[in-house]
């Protein structure tokens, strides 16, 4: 019986990232706001009976790899070994997140897959999520969050998510350089003089009641990825140029948000972004209101 599922794969922004201190085994610990975001990758899903585990990839993904180097195979491979599962999976993936830009795609991809899998292998018991959480860590970070993608404060390396239960109104403009961040390197240069430590709790608050501040969106490694990539300050300081409020970069890079009065200001500042370089990424958006959307097909 060949079973059928699809699911939309949002991206997030990191309103602010802060660095709050370094763990034994060389891991940085942070704290941010994770919000999903209407940018995002479509995933489909085609499941055969099989003796043994077999995933393939297809679709529109660029230059990323097929094979168990992708998130989103590996996680049908990790989710198939610890819930004891075999069957021949078919994912159908077409990009439209930028890789590389700080925006979580390959997370995203990899918590779409796991939630597809857990529907079509009935495994959404009351004691199931949290052991998806524990092997979605194991994978990456962000993974985690995106199981259940709402606007949440995150801390540790990523593993702590704390929904927020509110979700800002924000017309967004996020913009990306054709270059591709290496967050290795990021983490690696970064030292203890540039963490800020944990963001005051009432800074958060006023982000989430619509607050919109420069000094509300800061990201511990802007400099050190600004440096080294000089594109992403420049694409800065153009959402700034026309017309954003506030403007940071997400992640380790390369994605910089502009936050604009209204989502047909962010409309017309992307369009005229493109149309200055027509080799920036720039898409107006807002956050996603969705919740792990599945759809069986």
């Amino acid at each position: 019986m060949v079973k059928l599922i699809s699911a939309f794969a949002p991206a997030k922004l990191n309103l602010f990232l802060h660095v709050t201190g370094r763990r034994a085994d060389g891991y940085h610990e942070l704290d941010s706001v994770f919000i999903p975001i209407t940018l995002g990758d479509r995933i489909a899903l085609e499941v055969r009976p099989s003796p043994r585990p077999v995933v393939a990839l297809r679709g529109s993904f660029g230059d990323l790899p097929a094979d168990d180097r992708n998130l989103a195979v590996r996680a049908a491979l990790d989710f198939m070994t610890e819930f004891a599962v075999t069957a021949e999976v078919l994912i159908e993936l077409r990009k439209a997140i930028p890789a590389g830009a700080g925006l979580g795609g390959g997370s995203s991809d990899a918590a779409a897959v796991f939630l597809m899998m857990a529907a079509l292998f009935r495994r959404e018991s009351i004691d199931e999520p949290e052991r998806l959480a524990r092997v979605a860590v194991k994978i990456g970070a962000d993974v985690p969050f995106f199981l259940n993608p709402v606007p949440a404060r995150v801390t540790g390396i990523g593993e702590h998510i704390a929904p927020l239960g509110v979700s800002p109104q924000l017309a967004l403009v996020v913009a990306v350089p054709r270059i591709e961040v290496n967050t290795a390197v990021v983490f690696r240069e970064l030292k203890p003089v540039d963490w800020s430590g944990a963001a005051a709790d009432e800074d958060v608050r006023a982000i989430m009641t619509g607050g919109v501040s420069p000094r509300l969106f800061v990201n511990d490694l802007a400099r050190l990825a600004m440096e080294r990539w000089p594109e992403i300050a420049r694409v800065k300081e153009r959402l700034e140029e026309v017309g954003a409020s506030a403007a940071a970069m997400t992640g380790s890079g390369a994605g910089v948000f502009g936050i604009f009065a209204s989502p047909a200001e962010a409309q017309n500042a992307a369009a005229a972004l493109r149309r200055r370089d027509p080799a920036l990424i720039a898409v107006a958006c807002g956050i996603y209101r969705g919740k792990a959307e599945r759809k069986s097909l």
